[in-house]
């Protein structure tokens, strides 16, 4: 008999800011109880409660039931930077671009169909503007090295057919009142989410219709008669069909063993900007920057409710656990406040607020963990580095397979190879976490 149970659970390091910026949320269920359902999803970030929004499009009378190990919005869904982007973004690249355009122009299509499924959710959550930007992005450079990197990537935009701007050190810090950056190059497509705000709505939208817990992680689940039992720990859902929606904690039951890397990513957030200080910091209240070089140094500013706030993201760490640690937590934290003070000289007495880690999943090869596993378990996971979008749409593509038998989007997952096998343990770790102090050191200004 089939039966996979749990090695861990999902534990965070730090509150995730986007979350803590918000207003109080009335707390959605625990699972307490028994109950039957048609699908259980588990996992309830983008790739999750897609799924589940899908399959209720798909079917409405599917019986349909979400987990989520923690408060939603407090895992790693909570924690990215919120760029849901459209175009390549090879993060193991020295400028985001690919090497096959035909490969390149259908994955910009598939983004796209991703981002007006998520631009459905924002209207039916009533999202403002301010947590659902259509505004696009800009790749900032603050090297030479970094402006090559931002025309290499314009002239690939350019055989793509895309559209992109490029800008002067001038018009970079007109935009955001910053005079680190050299050179720029804007893209339209990208739509900047708060990501919390974003998984809020959407879990309580889907509450309304379907069954939706948090608080509730899944300790293991087996195979009984034709469907199968998902236990958590206080009540137990006989359900037909599972889609796991949990990234890399996939591993965590046993499947895709040391094929998926688990990468932490650290963010800081600023305190409310002062009136005074949003006059002398100066440019656009919204703007949203990714580093010229992959490894380098992501900055958003973000202005509404919550205030006017730059968040900082920076450092990455490799962890087989699949968490990390308040020292590391603390060491990236200070490189944060460093990289802050270098772009913003002018702004020594903005001090940050919110710090926290987030875990991505990663494999070798770029390729996702995604398919049916199991007799009626099915994966939606390793979103390598891009879950906003992917997320997206492998919950989407998840959802087809479990209805329909598969779609244009499941297919484009289900034609990716296998992820390779990494190296045992310790080379793994050892390895790993070299080549991305070497990375980030090479990103320099970046």
């Amino acid at each position: 008999m089939s039966r996979y149970d749990a090695k861990r659970l999902p534990r965070q390091t730090g509150a995730a800011g986007w979350n803590a910026i918000l207003p109080p949320q009335d707390p959605l269920p625990v699972l307490d109880h028994d109950l039957t359902a048609d699908v259980t999803v588990i996992g309830g970030g983008f790739a999750g409660l897609t799924a589940a929004r899908r399959l209720h499009q798909l079917d409405p009378s599917l019986k349909v039931a979400v987990l989520e190990a923690g408060p939603f919005a407090e895992s790693s869904a909570g924690r990215n930077s919120g760029f849901m982007i459209d175009l390549p973004h090879d993060l193991a690249s020295d400028n985001y671009a690919g090497d096959a355009l035909e490969a390149d122009r259908a994955a910009i299509a598939m983004n796209r169909k991703a981002i007006a499924f998520a631009k459905g959710v924002a209207e039916d959550g009533a999202l403002p503007q301010e947590m659902f930007d259509q505004a696009g992005k800009i790749n900032a450079a603050a090297t030479r090295a970094g402006d090559r990197h931002n025309r290499d990537f314009a002239a690939y935009l350019e055989r793509l057919g895309e559209p992109h701007t490029l800008y002067s050190k001038a018009e970079m810090q007109e935009l955001t009142g910053c005079p680190h950056y050299t050179s720029g190059l804007y893209a339209p497509g990208t739509v900047m989410i708060q990501p919390a705000a974003y998984i809020r709505a959407l879990s309580a939208h889907l509450a309304g219709q379907i069954s939706v817990f948090e608080n509730s992680p899944v300790t293991g689940f087996e195979k009984q008669g034709n469907g199968w039992v998902v236990k958590s720990l206080k009540g137990r859902i006989t359900t037909g069909s599972i889609i796991l929606a949990n990234n890399g904690h996939l591993e965590s039951f046993g499947f895709y063993q040391r094929r998926l890397m688990h990468i932490c990513l650290y963010a800081s957030m600023t305190e409310r900007l002062t009136p005074e200080q949003v006059q002398r910091l100066g440019g656009e209240a919204r703007w949203s920057v990714t580093p010229a070089d992959p490894m380098g140094t992501s900055v958003r500013r973000i202005s509404g409710s919550y205030g006017d706030r730059i968040l900082v993201r920076t450092c990455s760490s490799f962890h087989p656990t699949i968490e990390t640690s308040t020292m590391r937590l603390r060491n990236a934290a200070w490189v944060h406040d460093r990289k802050f003070k270098e772009r913003f000289p002018h702004m020594g007495d903005v001090q940050m607020e919110h710090r926290w880690a987030g875990m991505l999943c990663l494999s070798r090869n770029g390729s996702a963990a995604f398919g049916e596993l199991d007799q009626g378990v099915y994966s939606a996971c390793c979103q390598n580095g891009l879950g906003v979008a992917r997320g997206t749409l492998q919950g989407i593509g998840a959802a087809d397979l479990v209805v329909q038998g598969g779609s244009e989007i499941a297919s484009h997952f289900l034609a990716q190879p296998e992820p390779p096998k990494l190296p045992l343990e310790p080379f793994a770790s050892l390895g790993a976490n070299t080549y991305l102090m070497w990375k980030e050191w090479r990103s320099g200004k970046e």
